[in-house]
């Protein structure tokens, strides 16, 4: 009797565990709990209830012992350790996750593509890549994301927040990738090279887009006008010339651009920082870019070919605006008046005829000063024209009979010489009337008789103007 007992209490016991197993669902996405107080716990996941707040950085939580992990971040504290590298972690499901470097063991498998991921974490982040979610918005100007960090980061742009700091020069980042890659210049390193063209990259990522050159593909095309490009961050700043968007700003003038990377190098005129120093000359660059078109001059390397003409130029703008020239095409026309140009650069300088706009605040303001002698330019090609001086540089070479110039408009005066286009003109061939004769020496007041003139000559000046 005893036993019988013994055992309806159990299954009673059991129908009420079954029961409670299916009485606890979520009306969102109906996953059942077993226990009230999961389901509520799960609630706020729907909800976006935040009551846990960090007192550091004030940063909210759905449940505390998310907030618990996090505020390791500020104390530094990490009680996980692996047994086999030594290495520490904040919390035991990411020890978990690095032991399966070890192993090798990818647990979590993408039911869509096949992919598999050894936190699933990661796998949850791949998935919206096939699915396009993007769940996490920003409140300021609506734009979404896929990832929680992906919009902590993108906030920084709105509030100016740059937490990390480069310990050599104190420069400041708003993500930790981008001041990583950064130190490398003070480094120098160049881990990933190109198979092709031996190009050196301090970054795998600049090097995957590098071989797309080579390769010619490009993935990423824009949905409005259907350019195509190597990679998707070319895409997204493309974008925001349909959109006009301009999201980052000079803290120093206020200006706007579409591209961070556009900011930086506009940033480096205030600051005349040039962190690209040339190994041969020691001459420095504010671009990467500008670095490469410079050695050329030293190596004499010109890599891209006018296919009319066969004429070579170290710097592909420079092809294009040749191109141009052979073909007349003046491209770049006035929005106000219609005239045209062919290059961009000066229908710049002739849309400030129209609006007075003047690039320094005085005209007779001279910003850019030689560190030699002091001398004072309005603008830095007057100033890079005028260092060749001190420098002896003569990059503009003649193909004729090699002599070189320190302007390129010096060996376009010079070439004349070689292809008859212009000759050489003596005093005689000048002075043909005499009134040009008698003007030119009160220019230089000077007479007759301070020169030894030949008399044949003075026969044959002619007297009256055609």
């Amino acid at each position: 009797m005893e036993k019988t007992e013994k055992v309806e209490e159990l299954i009673s016991h059991e129908d009420i565990k079954e029961m409670r197993k299916s009485s606890y669902d979520c009306d969102v996405c109906k996953r059942s709990f077993s226990r009230k107080s999961n389901l509520t716990v799960h609630k706020y996941i729907h909800r976006r209830e935040k009551l846990y707040h960090c007192d550091t950085c004030g940063k909210s939580f759905s449940q505390s012992s998310h907030l618990t992990k996090h505020k390791r971040i500020h104390s530094g504290e990490k009680p996980s350790r692996c047994d086999v590298g030594g290495k520490s972690f904040t919390d035991c499901s990411n020890l978990t996750a690095h032991k399966r470097i070890y192993t090798g063991e990818k647990a979590y498998n993408c039911d869509i593509c096949g992919k598999s991921f050894s936190h699933n974490s990661n796998l949850s982040k791949h998935i919206r890549i096939h699915t396009g979610e993007k769940s996490c918005h920003c409140d300021i100007c609506g734009k979404s994301f896929s990832q929680s960090s992906n919009l902590s980061t993108h906030i920084r742009i709105h509030t100016g927040e740059k937490p990390y700091h480069c310990g050599i020069c104190g420069k400041s980042f708003s993500q930790n990738s981008n001041l990583t890659v950064h130190t490398l210049i003070h480094t120098g390193e160049e881990p990933y090279h190109c198979d092709i063209c031996g190009k050196s990259f301090s970054q795998n990522s600049h090097l995957t887009k590098h071989k797309r050159i080579h390769s010619g593909e490009k993935p990423s095309h824009c949905d409005i006008c259907g350019k195509s490009f190597t990679d998707c961050s070319n895409l997204n700043s493309h974008k925001r010339i349909h959109t006009g968007e301009k999201p980052y700003h000079c803290d120093i003038c206020s200006k706007s651009f579409s591209s961070n990377s556009h900011l930086t190098k506009h940033v480096r005129f205030h600051t005349r920082e040039k962190p690209y120093h040339c190994d041969i000359c020691g001459k420095s660059f504010s671009q990467n870019s500008n670095l490469t078109v410079h050695i050329r001059i030293h190596t004499g390397e010109k890599p891209y070919h006018c296919g009319s003409c066969g004429k070579s130029f170290s710097d592909s703008s420079a092809l294009p605006r040749h191109k141009c020239i052979n073909a007349g095409d003046k491209p770049y026309q006035c929005d106000i008046c219609g005239k045209s140009f062919s290059r961009n650069g000066d229908l710049t300088k002739h849309k400030r005829s129209h609006t007075g706009e003047k690039p320094y605040c005085d005209i007779s303001e001279k910003p850019y000063h030689c560190d030699i002698c002091g001398k004072s330019f309005s603008d830095s090609s007057g100033l890079n024209k005028h260092k060749r001086i001190h420098t002896g540089e003569k990059p503009y070479q003649c193909d004729f009979c090699g002599k070189s110039f320190s302007r390129n408009s010096h060996l376009t005066g010079h070439k004349l010489i070689h292809t008859g286009g212009r000759k050489k003109r003596n005093f005689a061939s000048c002075m043909t009337f005499s009134f040009l004769l008698h003007r030119h020496f009160e220019k230089y007041q000077m007479t007759l008789g301070q020169l030894k003139i030949h008399p044949q000559y003075l026969s044959s000046l002619k007297t009256e103007r055609k």
